[in-house]
């Protein structure tokens, strides 16, 4: 017995083939077509119980068409493929009333599987008010064709008309404010602000304050009231990076908003309701200084409520050609020089690891158009780039305090201990630690003098020699 008619359209011989075969095994009955006409007078006459189609057929883009059908069959599902496997495009289908989008080439199983949960889901809708994107690539947030960021991609499309709350999770330079703006640049909330909040840049102290805002003399230097970024961002959206960084007592607080919708400022006695979607982001695994006792675990459950993890570079190598082109792209059109890439060389920059991810190999590529003369970019350039010491990569608009960084370093010895405390002393460690490389670069800024240096540190001139000593420094006169 028949499980459903499918209507299959894409100009493709082989794959109309292979779903013919596929679909006919999983027990369908199936029509294939090689235009978007066939397809049209198909659904126009009531015929199939759900469609799979190509974006680009010889006649009509499927995006053209897929909202024509959808009026007349509102209740019928409509799988959409496409190679030109982008962000934009998993968006525009879910706009256009898709109930899927599938990135070619395809699994046939997942193919199938999308299948049996379209029919058995009938009449949902999943469309989202949102304007068609353009597909000029200058525009497009989020780039690459691997499975890994597919994946994320179909996860974005469904949430562009919701304001669930997300959490986004990857390693430093992964793209985590790229996703955030994604989300807010073509969903519901794009027309309001969006307002991005770096924990580990501001100090702990002022936490509270930056986020909710102050009232005047609510605290010493509260010289007048001061709009916090909730009211900032107030109808759109709030991006707060590196979450895992904010104190116990500013979590307290967010909690509450996140369970009431709303908050109060510092000093100030009347509730202001909010409205703001939230977006998280960490480096970090929360469930672990969850363990520690530094992170509220109540607080990660109403933040992860989708989450969605950005893979590191090293895991999505496939993705490096296309990268480059949009950096060399971008590059171009900020005025530097065209270049070129040979096989070799991108090659070597896919076997390289990228401790910095696309962050770190954006960086290089600017590197590459600025500083070779050749148009050609080849591997011994590449090699000699690679080889060269590493640079800092640094979190873009970030500016880490002193004290944040301290702390930032000082957990490490809490964590590496699990359950346990450190070994005894950790007070003289920690400023045997700090000391020396303060007084080696203040050396180092008076060229060895170490009368300067002592006044420089604000040290009596004894003291300064005695922690030179204790601390085995070698001292250079004329040093650089």
């Amino acid at each position: 017995m028949s499980q459903g008619t499918i209507l299959v359209a894409d100009d493709d011989a082989a794959i109309r083939t292979v779903l013919n075969q596929a679909l006919g095994r999983a027990g369908y009955d199936v029509r294939v077509t090689g235009n978007a006409a066939t397809l049209w007078r198909w659904t126009n006459a009531g015929e199939g119980d759900l469609v799979i189609t190509d974006v680009v057929m010889p006649d009509e883009n499927a995006f053209d068409l897929v909202p024509r059908i959808k009026k007349v069959r509102p209740d019928l599902p409509i799988i959409v493929m496409s190679a030109q496997n982008t962000l934009l495009t998993a968006i525009t289908a879910a706009e256009k009333g898709a109930y899927e989008y599938l990135p070619k080439p395809f699994d046939i199983n997942e193919l199938t599987s999308v299948v049996r949960r379209a029919l058995a889901a009938r009449g949902e809708q999943r469309a989202m008010p949102a304007p068609t994107p353009s597909e000029d690539e200058a525009k497009i947030p989020l780039i690459g064709r691997s499975q890994a960021m597919q994946d994320i991609y179909r996860v974005l499309a469904r949430l562009m008309s919701t304001d669930l709350t997300v959490m986004i999770t990857g390693e430093s330079g992964t793209g985590k404010e790229l996703v955030a703006r994604a989300l807010h640049d073509y969903g519901k909330r794009r027309n309001g602000p969006f307002v991005a909040v770096n924990m580990a840049a501001i100090p702990r102290e002022l936490i509270e304050s930056e986020l909710f805002g102050h009232e005047k003399g609510s605290f010493t230097g509260a010289a007048s009231r001061a709009m916090g970024r909730f009211e900032q961002a107030d109808g759109g959206t709030l991006f707060l990076d590196e979450i895992g960084d904010m104190p116990l007592e500013a979590q307290t607080r967010l909690l509450r908003v996140l369970q009431q919708g709303e908050y109060t400022t510092i000093g100030g006695r009347s509730t202001i309701k909010t409205n703001v979607r939230i977006v998280a982001a960490t480096n970090r695994d929360l469930r672990q200084i969850i363990n520690q006792g530094l992170f509220r675990e109540d607080l990660f459950f109403r933040l992860n409520v989708v989450p969605i993890r950005l893979p590191p570079l090293r895991e999505r190598t496939e993705d490096i050609p296309d990268l480059i082109r949009h950096f060399l792209s971008v590059a171009q059109r900020e005025g530097l020089p065209a270049k070129t890439l040979t096989p070799e060389s991108v090659e070597r920059l896919q076997a390289y690891r990228w401790p910095g991810n696309v962050r770190e190999l954006e960086n290089l590529v600017r590197r590459l158009a600025a500083l070779y003369t050749g148009e050609v970019i080849d591997a011994r350039m590449i090699d000699m780039e690679l080889a060269a010491p590493p640079r800092p990569v640094a979190e873009e608009g970030t500016a880490e305090t002193l004290g944040t960084a301290v702390e930032r370093h000082l957990q490490k010895y809490f964590l590496e201990h699990g359950d346990d405390l450190p070994p005894t002393g950790l007070y003289d460690r920690v400023l045997r630690e700090l000391e020396r490389p303060l007084i080696l670069l203040s050396l180092t800024a008076t060229r060895g003098n170490q009368i300067r240096a002592a006044e420089l540190l604000g040290l009596n001139r004894n003291t300064l020699r005695k922690k030179i000593r204790d601390l085995d420094i070698r001292v250079v006169r004329g040093l650089k």
